[in-house]
């Protein structure tokens, strides 16, 4: 019987749902900028409410240009956050989020830091073939440093900036 019950609920919700969802397809466009609240992390990304009740997906790649092993690495239950509607997908009722577009450009990002100074990071992927790390210096910049196994992914490491190639949006550092 409870199961009955709890099917029952979720057509219910799920009715609910549909319909706030058809009614905020009218309002909202591809590209906009709004305001939603973090409702549930996966790892692969967040959901996140906008608007009264419509969830939408934030994929763990939408949310920085720093790859990133989990969500919650940016991102905790309950957090406010503004989001760009990425896509709408009316057949399937789905609305795909991103947030990276709101952290800056690059050429943005960039102005903060200068060749030859240096700066704290945070150790991120190892490049194919141990080529090199990437190293996030804000959510939406990433240098390359040279490979050493000494250093973790997570790790903050002091690096010193050695070239800035604003027409390929390169940064090369070294690891102090």
């Amino acid at each position: 019987m409870k199961k009955i019950e709890e099917n029952g609920y979720k057509l219910v919700r799920k009715a609910e749902q549909e319909k706030l969802f058809d009614g905020l397809v009218d309002k909202i466009e591809v590209g906009e900028k709004v305001n939603g609240t973090v409702k549930n992390i996966k790892p692969y990304g967040a959901f996140v409410e906008i608007d009264g009740g419509v969830v939408g997906l934030l994929h763990i790649e939408d949310i920085s240009k720093a790859r990133m092993k989990t969500p919650e690495e940016r991102l905790s239950l309950g957090q406010k956050i503004p989001v760009i509607i990425k896509n709408i997908n009316k057949e399937e009722k789905r609305i795909n989020l991103s947030y990276k577009e709101l952290l800056g450009t690059w050429q943005e990002n960039i102005q903060d830091f200068k060749e030859g100074e240096t700066v704290t990071g945070i150790a991120r992927e190892v490049a194919k073939g141990n080529k090199g790390i990437f190293i996030e210096l804000k959510p939406n910049l990433v240098g390359m440093a040279e490979y050493k196994k000494e250093i973790e992914y997570g790790q903050k490491v002091d690096v010193y900036i050695k070239k800035i190639v604003p027409e390929k949006e390169k940064i090369k550092l070294i690891i102090k």
